[in-house]
């Protein structure tokens, strides 16, 4: 082949290349260009602070509540003063209870900054201590968790790096220059995500033959309310356990989408009351439906939240200029990037904790192997009973523990089916038969558990000397049977 003839093939050739690049270029500009609209709209473009004014006021009002209906039952001696013993979570062994004074004074402190979080009131401090004082208390006693609980922590968490008091406050009374009716967007968007995350992973935690295929375990739960008024005969039929099944499923799956989405706001709303009254009515799940009823208006557009506040202040007989406030947070690029990677941290840490349980061989919720912290809702019916044995390898000797000497009937009940506190239990044992002159106590336990209905199943290996077993941040509990 000629050099002329060559060059003929391969110029049109290089001419295509150069068009096709060109076309890349205009595509990836395209791109990049509509990827920064879309973290601009989302993140850093003004946004009316009245959503996150109003998810302060009415989610401070939930703490307040929550707070003084903890304080009216009894818990702070029930759960805090009466045990002898405490099942701290692991590498926070260090936390122990305070006198029965001290937790009377903190949950009064809880109590308090909660009603300074609702008016905004020395709001950083009152959101530091809150979320100090809350995290102290559920980080005493794993017995206690309950998701809730946790969604509680992250959300002060939140309020804590949000500016929610610069709008309709006594901070912004007190201190006018604080004053502003603007903020960058990602001050919602944050809420909105952490919502995503907590009903999408409920949503897909339900995609499991248990739920979908045996209606499990609301087919018990449902039957143990059919003496309800009007609809307790609907609640023991087959068929209405799968109905809630399927639409839980989905209505978690769901939701998020269609709060975020205008047209279908205000149904989707709706069904969230609905959905969470209803659960409410039938489960004892605490105040978790009244915290997601609370954080959902936070979707709502800021025309809703300020016709709310136009409200409250009609109350007050005090309204504000917005002209006199129009400020919003002029962030530059240095600052801009930052908050993208602290945030970014923030939620590739809250997409994979509740994935951590694929570290772990077995049923999660057999083994409850990475089972907290992750959003499992009203997954499972669990019961067991446990007989645990002291053995002294010098004598032989060997007695069966009286758990009610050591334990509350709360604890030992979630002992009984949770390993990671039977392990510690073990421990406890192990040093209070020590005391009693047994140098090395050999502690085994015979565990019979059953979930969802299936029957009782020997649980733990019974040939394990629990007190030599020692927990660790990611290692496999080999003594759980499968």
């Amino acid at each position: 082949m000629s050099i002329g003839i060559a060059l003929n093939i391969v110029e049109p050739v290089l001419r295509n290349e150069g068009s096709l690049t060109a076309t890349a270029y205009i595509y990836s500009t395209r791109l990049n260009q509509k990827i920064k609209n879309i973290i601009n709209k989302y993140f850093f473009n003004p946004a009316h602070i009245a959503p996150l004014v109003v998810f302060r006021i009415i989610f401070g009002i939930v703490l307040f509540i929550s707070t003084l209906r903890f304080i009216c039952k009894g818990w702070i001696t029930e759960f805090y003063v009466k045990p002898k013993f405490h099942f701290p979570f692991y590498g926070f062994e260090w936390i122990h209870p305070l006198s029965s004074t001290g937790m009377y004074t903190l949950y009064a402190l809880l109590l308090v900054t909660a009603f300074f979080i609702i008016v905004g009131l020395f709001y950083r401090i009152a959101t530091i201590v809150f979320f100090v004082c809350f995290c102290y208390a559920e980080l005493i006693d794993k017995t206690y968790y309950l998701n809730h609980y946790y969604l509680v922590s992250i959300l002060v968490f939140l309020l804590i790096l949000t500016p929610a008091n610069k709008y309709f406050s006594i901070d912004a009374l007190r201190k006018p220059s604080l004053k502003a009716a603007y903020i960058p967007a990602w001050c919602i968007t944050v809420f909105k995500l952490q919502l995503f995350i907590i009903y999408f992973y409920a949503g897909l935690s339900k995609l499991i033959p248990d739920w979908l295929f045996n209606a499990m375990p609301l087919k018990i739960w449902l039957r143990a309310n059919d003496s309800l008024p009007i609809i307790g005969h609907l609640l023991s039929k087959q068929w209405v356990a799968y109905l809630f099944s399927w639409f839980g499923a989905l209505f978690d799956l769901s939701i998020v989408f269609l709060l975020w989405n205008k047209s279908t706001r205000k149904i989707a709303y709706v069904f969230v009351i609905i959905f969470h009254l209803i659960t409410t009515m039938l489960f004892q799940i605490g105040m978790f439906p009244y915290i997601m009823i609370a954080a959902a208006t936070i979707f709502f557009s800021e025309a809703f939240h300020k016709k709310i506040i136009r409200q409250l202040q009609s109350i007050f007989k005090k309204t504000t200029n917005e002209k006199d406030i129009l400020y919003a947070q002029d962030l530059n690029i240095v600052r801009k990037k930052t908050i993208l990677l602290l945030l970014s941290i923030y939620f590739l840490i809250q997409v994979l904790v509740p994935l951590r349980f694929l570290l772990y061989p077995g049923k999660l919720l057999w083994t409850e192997q990475g089972y907290r912290f992750s959003w499992r809702v009203m997954l499972m019916e669990k019961a067991g009973t446990t007989f645990f044995y002291i053995t002294n390898p010098e004598t032989g000797k060997r007695l069966e523990v009286n758990n009610s000497k050591f334990l509350t009937g709360y604890q030992e009940r979630m002992m009984e089916t949770q390993p990671d506190m039977m392990l510690q239990y073990a421990h406890i044992l192990n040093s209070e038969y020590k005391k009693q002159g047994i140098t090395y106590p050999v502690v085994t336990v015979e565990c019979y558990v059953s979930l969802n209905g299936t029957g009782n199943r020997l649980y733990i290996d019974s040939t394990i000397n629990l007190a030599n077993e020692q927990e660790s941040w990611f290692g496999n509990k080999k003594w759980i049977l499968p």
